[in-house]
């Protein structure tokens, strides 16, 4: 039995970040992996961190945009190395994103909205200033300094910093939970998942649930029956050259149309060297009743509608299904803070954002007592690691061809790795 102060469950963006946070003060964690660091929702992410624009269309100052606000310069010097975490080895997809609008009256407002409140405001863009993939755009351009990372690097990132300590898990062979009278959690016991077939047998102090959508099963497997979760769908797009040809041109951003974010565009390169964008937005959150085909050609249309000029008979598009798990709230809508739940020794957390990952490994460090220990890591040198999670166009291998035809869109079936 090995006695630490805190075992975490999941391995995304708030396992991870507070992992982190509290081996640098000198608490004694261990965090816990059944898949691979990432898998659900850090790894489909956009990696946009956000500053409030969202939060603030309508021109008020939300829970969301006062928590979040700061985010953004507290990332930035993190990913600078100027600060801890230290995630100077984080791929930096883009230091800013941009931001355009649709030509209505309603878009123009919300223009003026989103500068309310915010730690960082727009910056208005000469035409000339403007990337050419935007030239055509009505209106007024302009730029947030917003940075976008790489999921898939800022789990690598901590990850090779922590692999002592973290662990993967086969809870099919095994992750037993030891209760005493009072419905605390005592000992954590999983079954042989090393090389020689061993058991291990955690006694924490406090218990820490961050797996997102897993945390549900977790509660159950405790006695905590009590819904206190829930789900909103995402159907995302992603668009992608059929070779790597110069079709699709580096783009993050957001186009903007009344109250909410009509597209939100983040791009990467695949490990083929295609341009791959991620299509998020209203259009993910429209998307959830369509089918895939029915939501490519949706997103069709609306590349031409947000992007005029851009062609895209040298492009193809593939969709995924993510759920946004987070506390449940009484209208069932996003909430508006972070969350954090606390049943005896166990905490059940959601960040509700990825930016927002240091907000709440801050609130839950607080409440644990900082009493250093020496626990030998090197005990559990045989046992395995997680791998990290690829990104969701890695995997997709049903890539349907985007064509333009007098102005309206069509697509047809075709399979591709």
């Amino acid at each position: 039995m090995i006695a630490i102060d805190v075992a975490i469950f999941g391995g995304g963006v708030a396992g991870l970040w507070l992992h982190d946070t509290l081996i640098r003060k000198r608490v004694t964690s261990i965090l816990l992996e059944a898949e691979a660091l990432g898998a659900g929702q850090t790894i489909c992410s956009q990696g946009i961190i956000h500053g409030g624009l969202k939060y603030t269309l309508m021109g008020m100052l939300t829970g969301s945009a006062a928590q979040i606000r700061d985010m953004p310069d507290l990332w930035r010097k993190s990913l600078q190395g100027q600060t801890e975490p230290d995630l100077s080895r984080t791929v930096v997809r883009a230091e800013s994103c941009h931001l355009w609008r649709t030509d209505s009256f309603s878009s123009r407002m919300g223009m003026i909205g989103a500068k309310i409140g915010l730690r960082i405001t727009p910056q208005n863009l000469n035409e000339t200033d403007r990337p050419d993939i935007l030239a055509n755009c009505p209106g007024q351009v302009s730029l947030l300094p917003e940075q976008v990372i790489s999921p898939n690097s800022f789990l690598q990132d901590l990850l090779s910093q922590h692999t002592d300590s973290i662990l993967k898990i086969d809870a099919d062979r095994g992750c037993d939970f030891e209760l005493n009278s009072d419905g605390q959690v005592t000992a954590i016991h999983l079954g042989g998942q090393t090389t020689t077939g061993r058991e291990l047998s955690l006694a924490p102090k406090q218990v820490v649930f961050a797996a997102g959508a897993g945390n549900a099963k977790l509660r159950e497997a405790i006695n905590l029956k009590t819904p206190v979760m829930q789900r909103r769908p995402l159907h995302m797009v992603m668009v992608r050259e059929k070779s790597a040809d110069g079709s699709l041109p580096e783009l993050n951003g957001h186009c903007v149309d009344g109250a909410k974010t009509r597209v939100t565009i983040t791009s990467d390169t695949d490990t083929q060297g295609r341009m791959v964008w991620q299509m998020g937005g209203q259009i993910s959150e429209d998307g959830v009743a369509l089918q895939e085909a029915e939501l490519v050609e949706r997103a069709a249309s609306e590349l031409q509608a947000v992007l005029p000029g851009l062609r895209l008979e040298n492009l193809e598009a593939a969709t995924y299904r993510v759920d946004r798990a987070e506390g449940m709230t009484a209208n069932g809508l996003r909430p508006e803070t972070v969350q954090i739940l606390c049943d005896g020794n166990v905490i059940t957390a959601w960040p509700a954002k990825l930016a927002l990952a240091p907000v709440l490994a801050e609130q839950i460090a607080k409440q644990i007592p900082n009493e250093p220990r020496d626990v030998e890591y090197n005990s559990l040198h045989d046992w395995p690691r997680p791998t990290v999670a690829l990104p969701p166009w890695e995997t997709a291998t049903n890539w349907l061809p985007l064509q333009q035809n007098s102005g309206q869109s069509t697509m047809a079936h075709r399979k591709s790795a």
